[in-house]
């Protein structure tokens, strides 16, 4: 057996159309293509958004998600995270919202376009800080389904621009690119990981260097509205002369309002001296078909 199909199956060039898919499945015509590419030629696989489904989100954790939201549709996804972190010079606590995240499909099932905005209040020792951050531009592209052992994957070529308030913004256009993979193991378990690299600013000498960032999650389906995750994430500086790498683990639940309405909690903790203390956060995400 090939891909669901006897490997030595023979057609007849008179053969009907339905006839034929039986054997090599179906055509794009009859059915279109939810990713850019697939594993293998002739196969059922189709990935990318279901619409009869309910909806799939970047948030709450911290690897996005291997699909796009599918051409003509909105995804708004929205959130509020509070961090605290006691340096021992100095206590940061800082209040982040509304954490939005616009998503569009655009052209094609597995093209969409995304841009985000938050604003960030920071209180460290007696300073009070507070402004909007960057500007969030990108675009993902949904590169394959999953095959068997072969994963489901995503391509984001993404850059955040100068619109900030002073205290945050880094004065220049920082381009990068996160590459998110993801397996369906059942119905109850899943996982995925991202790799991405970008541009970053070093806050302690101006200079730039290239900042990684690696990730893992498993999801749990605990109910048909019910889920929950747990994850790692780190955060790797490359050639800074003052930013360290933090390594963090958290984890929370989402729940289904309905199939286009989803609400999250969460929570987190560093696991180094150089991350944050801890963070948490909820948040609410809304499918527009």
């Amino acid at each position: 057996m090939l891909g669901g199909v006897p490997a030595f199956a023979e057609v007849d060039g008179n053969q009907p159309l339905a006839d034929v898919e039986q054997v090599f499945g179906p055509c794009e015509e009859s059915q279109p293509r939810g990713t850019l590419f697939q594993w293998s030629y002739g196969t059922r696989f189709k990935g990318g958004p279901d619409l009869d489904e309910p909806l799939v989100t970047d948030r709450p954790d911290f690897t996005e998600a291997t699909s796009t939201v599918g051409r003509g549709v909105a995804q708004l996804e929205m959130g509020y995270t509070y961090t605290f972190d006691d340096a021992g010079t100095a206590t940061t606590r800082s209040h982040s919202y509304p954490e939005t995240l616009l998503r569009y499909g655009v052209l094609a099932d597995w093209l969409e376009f995304r841009i985000a905005w938050n604003y960030e209040h920071q209180q460290s020792g007696g300073a009070t800080l507070a402004g909007s951050e960057d500007l969030y531009l990108g675009f993902k592209i949904g590169l394959t389904p999953q095959e068997g052992f072969l994963p489901e994957m995503a391509l984001i070529p993404q850059m955040t621009v100068p619109t900030g308030a002073d205290a945050f913004s880094a004065d220049e256009v920082l381009p990068g690119v996160n590459w998110v993979y993801g397996w369906e193991i059942n119905k109850f378990l899943s996982t995925a990981g991202s790799t991405q690299f970008n541009r970053a600013i070093d806050g302690g000498t101006g200079n730039a260097y290239t900042e990684w960032a690696q990730s893992w999650t498993v999801g749990y389906s605990l109910h048909d509205r019910l889920g929950a995750y747990t994850e790692w994430f780190a955060i790797i500086p490359h050639s800074a002369e003052t930013q360290k790498t933090e390594h963090y683990f958290n984890g929370g639940f989402t729940f289904l309002f309905s199939d286009d309405v989803q609400g999250d909690i969460r929570a987190g903790v560093g696991l180094n001296a150089a991350a944050d203390n801890y963070f948490i956060g909820t948040g609410v995400s809304i499918r527009f078909k």
